[in-house]
């Protein structure tokens, strides 16, 4: 009976969708490493705070803190096209941001300056508090920067 039970609890715990512009509403934080060729790992750090466009979807403002610089900021403006699928801007992007949905899995791909294209995904977490985030940025096919962040809701 105990072993029903706590199957049971763990599998309310399991997320089975992601909804992103619930996700990134409110406040959340990240924090992991950033990889750039000649450069090295240095931490980072994301603050974010999202809130409803008027319109269906979201916007996004970040603070970004990596290594030792000066801290940057950016804003994501996302909304979905269909149950599966998202679109929107990225102030470090070069063009449209495009995203996927499934299950638990976001992925994003836009360009951004210098030939550069970005690519991520975003995995929830059982308790859907967290998401695994993982970023290649790539010139030409060859990876020039990699981003492993553990991304929360506060």
């Amino acid at each position: 009976m105990f072993s029903l039970f706590a199957a049971a609890t763990l599998g309310a715990s399991v997320p089975t969708h992601l909804d992103p512009l619930d996700f990134f509403s409110g406040h959340s934080h990240g924090v992991g490493t950033i990889w750039i060729v000649f450069k090295g790992t240095q931490p980072l750090r994301v603050t974010s705070f999202g809130r409803p466009d008027g319109h269906g979807g979201i916007i996004l403002n970040q603070t970004i803190r990596r290594g030792s610089e000066p801290p940057k900021n950016r804003s994501w403006n996302l909304r979905s096209t269909s149950p599966t699928t998202l679109t929107g801007t990225l102030s470090d992007a070069s063009g449209p941001v495009t995203g996927t949905v499934s299950a638990t899995t976001l992925t994003l791909d836009y360009p951004m300056k210098g030939y550069l294209s970005a690519s991520q995904t975003l995995v929830l977490q059982p308790g859907g508090r967290v998401l695994l985030n993982h970023m290649t940025v790539s010139i030409f096919g060859f990876t020039v920067a990699t981003i492993d962040e553990r991304i929360t809701k506060d």
